[in-house]
């Protein structure tokens, strides 16, 4: 029951991964309901594994991303995984007790209640950009609601998938969790695997793909995809000097993060337009005010691989090459790590690469707009996104975008923290994603809330139970059948 019969870093084979999940599904059954006890060690283990090696995480990160800013792990990663730990200690014995439900009237004096119960092993397909968050997110809520874990990993981040399994197993044991790399094959069979849930986090092609596979188990699944998150500054922000600079920093705070490695980074930015060179202007002096060497800039983060980052290069230069003008924000220069410059593109073609696949890096077009309603029309048109963004002070406004337009998650006048916001969901919807997690919402995801009715020692059930020719029951009849 103890470990893969494969060292890490060897692709198992079906039958492997088939035993692995057994191996969890048998700790699961000698103990299928974890007293909160149990459940709040698993959490402390688990926080203490990540405060403890830090460093090493970080250091194993950046090595498998060529160069990743120290930094953008501390603020995206360890903090808010060890942040969604201290929520779910502090608030999931709360959650797992059972939710006590009125009976309806006719039923009473019997009660109901839902009882949340674990669901047993949730699978965890994790993604290369946020190997850390994306993996403990998820482990968070599985824990807090009793459950066992099988992830796996990225192929693209072997040093850290080695690690992870390594302090995994020493401060949760591998009956509690197990951890996988692998390529696609690896990914498609995992898929396959009679999970009691799965989660994927990873784009919407291959999104649509696992949810193919799970569907041949009847696995329910979460899918956290991606897409094109845009950002909206209006006119009345840009009309105001210090906001609509506020409005840029925010803007590219959340796209120079992990050098625009994320999956709610802002993929686009709509302007009113006649701001375009007030715009470059202050995004130039942002970015060479937070990355004054440029490209060397030690807090700027480099690109995943090289497939990855000639991807983003020919992106770019598609656009150039028809027409679109592109504007380098910050100080180029040959470095280590495949680092590419913080970038706006402006009139990129609406057909070419850049504007139709989620850019998953440092470059940012930029589209202009007359009346804020074709922005809203622009953004409707297409695939509902992870994430929108909206600069405006008027809550009128806000309030009208926030009814015209359907996204996963949303921040006004800022990027990204809905994400570590442990109250709310974390999810998509349509292309980008279904289903959610996060605080309670992961705990209720991962659970089966299991609806109970306790009947009473006295009810008068049998005055419903043949033979129906009697007055008594012509008149209950009467008053259950009666007109809403």
């Amino acid at each position: 029951m103890n470990a893969p019969s494969k060292a890490h870093g060897q692709e198992l084979t079906a039958a492997e991964l088939k035993a692995t999940l057994e191996s969890l599904k048998q700790a699961y059954r000698i103990n299928p309901y974890p007293e909160w006890s149990q459940r709040k060690a698993w959490l402390m283990a688990l926080s203490d594994m990540i405060y403890d090696n830090k460093l090493r995480i970080a250091e194993a990160i950046s090595e498998d991303f060529g160069y990743r800013s120290k930094n953008d792990t501390l603020l995206a990663e360890v903090f808010p995984s060890l942040e969604g730990i201290r929520h779910a200690i502090k608030h999931g014995k709360g959650w797992m007790k059972p939710r006590h439900e009125g009976a309806s009237i006719w039923f009473k004096p019997a009660s109901t209640c839902l009882m949340p119960q674990p669901l047993g092993v949730v699978g965890v397909i994790v993604p290369w950009n946020y190997p850390l968050f994306l993996s403990i997110g998820p482990m968070i809520a599985a824990l807090a609601a009793g459950n066992r874990v099988f992830i796996k990993m990225s192929e693209y981040t072997p040093r850290f998938s080695a690690l992870l399994d390594e302090l995994l197993a020493k401060a949760l044991g591998r009956e509690v969790v197990q951890v996988i790399n692998g390529g696609p094959e690896v990914a498609a069979e995992f898929s396959r695997l009679p999970f009691d849930h799965l989660l994927f986090t990873g784009s919407t092609p291959v999104g649509k793909m696992v949810m193919k596979a799970a569907s041949e188990n009847l696995v329910p699944v979460t899918l956290e995809l991606g897409g094109k998150s845009p950002v909206i500054i209006t006119a009345p922000t840009v009309a105001n000097p210090s906001r609509f600079e506020n409005a840029i920093a925010r803007t590219l705070s959340g796209k120079s993060i992990n050098a625009g490695q994320t999956c709610i980074a802002p993929d686009y930015l709509m302007v009113p337009e006649g701001c375009e060179e007030q715009l470059i202007s202050h995004a130039k002096a942002i970015i060479d005010r937070r990355f004054p060497d440029g490209i060397l800039s030690k807090d700027f983060t480099g690109i995943v691989s090289d497939r990855h980052a000639t991807r983003l290069q020919r992106l770019i230069d598609e656009a150039a090459e028809q027409g679109a003008r592109v504007v380098t924000l910050m100080k180029t220069a040959d470095s280590p790590g495949r680092k590419i410059p913080m970038t706006l593109v402006f009139n990129a073609k609406p057909d070419s690469m850049l504007m139709q696949e989620e850019i998953f890096g440092p470059v940012l077009p930029v589209i202009t707009y007359k009346r804020l309603d074709e922005a809203l029309d622009y953004i409707n048109d297409r695939p509902r996104p992870l994430a929108l963004y909206l600069f405006d002070d008027e809550s009128k406004t806000q309030d009208m975008v926030m009814k015209q337009t359907i996204a996963g998650g949303v921040c006004l006048n800022e990027t990204l923290f809905h994400i570590a916001q442990e109250n709310l969901p974390f999810g998509g919807v349509g292309d980008s994603g279904m289903g959610h997690y996060h605080g309670k919402f992961g705990f209720d995801t991962m659970t089966k809330l299991k609806p109970i009715f306790k009947q009473s020692r006295f009810h008068v059930m049998e005055m419903l139970s043949p033979p129906y020719d009697n007055k008594m029951f012509a008149f209950m009849t009467k008053l259950l059948t009666r007109k809403v």
